[in-house]
């Protein structure tokens, strides 16, 4: 989109419209989050970890905590693959981590928030934030409510 400055001529200057914030709802508090930046700080973040993970062996763990109904511990990638389908923006929409023998893990990035690193004697933990609003006013009522942590660890040897 350009906008004209005067009658005369229009000016050649790009405007973008500022970023929405998500509205996340606490009784009757409203807060106004910049999620989307958010967001694409982490995706970035971890498009770096995953980077220098690929075509390495990684387990994946998770818990859902009381409104899941699985937890996944320790599922072994070998050799693991990484296949990255773009949304409308530049950041992907899904990644999807692939190991032998069709295992394969689908992260749904429209609520990461966070990547963290923590160094151990043994092996390298990723943890991949993702936050739902809080557990009584979810931002996308079909998704687990509140916080839950993606866990990707790759072993020393």
């Amino acid at each position: 989109m350009t906008t004209q400055f005067s009658l005369f001529e229009e000016a050649k200057v790009e405007v973008k419209q500022p970023e929405p914030r998500t509205r996340v709802q606490v009784g009757t508090r409203i807060a106004q989050i910049p999620l989307r930046r958010k967001r694409r700080e982490a995706l970035k973040r971890l498009m770096e970890v995953l980077d220098q993970l690929e075509g390495k062996d990684v387990y994946i763990s998770t818990y859902g905590g009381a409104h899941s109904h699985f937890w996944l511990n320790n599922l072994k990638l070998e050799r693991m693959k990484v296949e990255r389908f773009r949304g409308g923006d530049d950041v992907p929409s899904v990644i999807v981590l692939c190991g032998n023998r069709g295992a394969s893990v689908r992260i749904f990035t429209d609520q990461v928030v966070n990547v963290r690193e923590q160094e151990y004697e043994g092996y390298t933990l990723w943890l991949v934030d993702f936050w739902n609003g809080p557990g009584e006013h979810p931002i996308d009522p079909y998704r687990p409510r509140g916080y839950v942590s993606l866990d990707i660890v790759r072993f020393k040897k």
